[in-house]
């Protein structure tokens, strides 16, 4: 099941959807509107963007424990700590290595940090696997598997070239969230299997933005 909800900014206040109706997100040109159009495209200053540089292994391992701590118990936490450890010192510091190596001689790529640690372990993860190398104990964790069963998948491709996309969730139970920012638009496409209802969850995200844009007015949120 495929849902699509679409939220623009034209000044006849078009919007498509679920046939549901949407407001118009800004008719003017006011400094102290939440949403202003720009004559600078969406993408103009992505080239000028700093390259960022892949974390080091023990920044990403005590993002990984500090995200891991508020869902085990103690004995779970443990027994999680240790894997990352033994990892770290061992195996892991080798792909790090070899994932370093990599990134220098791809230089159109970058890495985005921040406080997150997933990508980084994909990575070496991946690399294990495409070397042959038996699977590290922290990946076969029940921890590691629980903190990867991504209810919620988004991605984006905003591009003048692109109308619209979509992304299949990554799990029986979750839910695959499109989205596109553009210059006089925004909108999202939400797909589920069976077992979830697709546009019902559509239904809440457009009541998200409805909350906030009143909240922006200074609008009571309704309930």
């Amino acid at each position: 099941m495929v849902a699509r909800l679409l939220l623009r900014a034209w000044p006849q206040g078009l919007a498509v959807g679920l046939a549901a109706p949407c407001r118009t997100l800004s008719a003017g040109f006011e400094p102290g509107q939440y949403l202003q159009r720009s004559i600078v495209p969406t993408m103009h200053y992505q080239d000028s963007l700093p390259r960022l540089p892949i974390p080091r292994l023990e920044d990403t391992i005590g993002r990984y424990l500090r995200a891991q701590k508020p869902l085990l118990d103690d004995g779970q936490f443990r027994k999680t700590e240790q894997l990352c450890k033994s990892f770290e010192n061992g195996i892991g510091k080798k792909l790090h290595e070899q994932l370093v190596a990599q990134d220098k001689q791809n230089k159109h790529t970058s890495y985005i940090s921040g406080q997150g640690f997933d990508r980084h372990l994909f990575a070496l993860r991946y690399l294990a696997t495409a070397k042959g190398i038996v699977l590290p104990e922290l990946y076969q964790d029940p921890a590691y598997k629980q903190i990867n069963h991504n209810i919620l998948s988004t991605s984006t491709l905003s591009s003048p070239a692109v109308s619209f996309g979509g992304f299949a969730p990554v799990v029986p139970d979750g839910f695959g969230i499109g989205y596109n920012v553009h210059d006089n638009w925004i909108g999202c496409n939400v797909s589920a299997y069976q077992s979830r209802n697709a546009r019902e969850f559509l239904q809440c995200v457009e009541k998200a933005l409805e909350d906030m844009f009143d909240a922006f007015e200074g609008k009571a949120i309704k309930t």
